[in-house]
């Protein structure tokens, strides 16, 4: 697969990411060293290429360089709680049924920004870790681990089994966001763009918070609310 733009491949080279070949526009020589410093353990190969030729190769917004990359790999949920089993505080997000990319992307951008220790995404009726994802999260993805879970119903009967309490972000929820204690293992989850969480999973929730809205619209983007219920998230454990 292909990964475009600066923030993002850079964020791929830092990590020592796999990459077959690095496109970099001509107008873009002045990256050159920079990239070359990273690749001084990979056997990674440089192509320039005038940037029209990029953008007749590479639809979309590239900002003058690509790397072909092997397809992002998902964390299997027994090795992320082995990774924070020895932590007191730790927050993963579970998102029911998202299907937008750029949410996804945002989302990570954000975890990544409020030290969220992992994401948890349904493998059927979800968006997956793709280009558009990678760039939107402009590298967030590197840092973030994120589960593919088979049933999210079974995997947050792990996680109580771990000790987590499970609390769903909701219109309805019965407890303002902000008066949510956030404090030992939690897992908050976010609903889907159009239907929210979904019943079942809904069933399987400790806990219901709601972000108060004193508009006219009645709901917020996925990606937005996950922003605001992170970093109530981060003021919790600063304090």
């Amino acid at each position: 697969m292909y990964i475009y733009g600066k923030n993002t491949v850079i964020e791929a080279l830092k990590t020592q990411k796999e990459m077959d070949k690095i496109y970099l526009s001509t107008s873009n020589q002045e990256m050159r060293p920079q990239i070359v410093s990273y690749l001084k353990k990979q056997s990674t190969q440089i192509v320039m290429m005038p940037l029209a030729m990029m953008n007749q190769k590479f639809p979309g917004n590239h900002q003058g360089i690509v790397a072909s990359v092997k397809e992002y790999q998902y964390v299997e949920l027994s090795a992320l709680l082995t990774t924070v089993e020895q932590q007191e505080q730790v927050a993963f997000a579970i998102l029911d049924g998202l299907e937008d990319p750029h949410n996804l992307g945002a989302i990570l951008r954000t975890a990544d920004a409020t030290q969220m220790d992992g994401i948890i995404i349904p493998k059927n009726r979800s968006v997956g870790l793709n280009a558009t994802v990678a760039k939107v999260s402009t590298g967030a993805i590197e840092h973030i681990p994120v589960v593919q879970a088979t049933n999210l119903v079974q995997t947050i009967e792990t996680l109580k089994q771990n000790g987590f309490w499970i609390i769903g972000l909701e219109m309805d929820g019965s407890v303002d966001y902000k008066k949510q204690d956030y404090h030992g293992k939690i897992a908050v989850v976010i609903g889907s763009e159009g239907k929210g969480i979904s019943r079942l999973v809904k069933e399987h929730c400790d806990f219901f918070v709601h972000i108060p809205m004193y508009g006219h619209v009645t709901s917020l983007n996925a990606s937005v609310s996950a922003s605001i219920i992170f970093y109530e998230i981060l003021r919790n454990r600063l304090t």
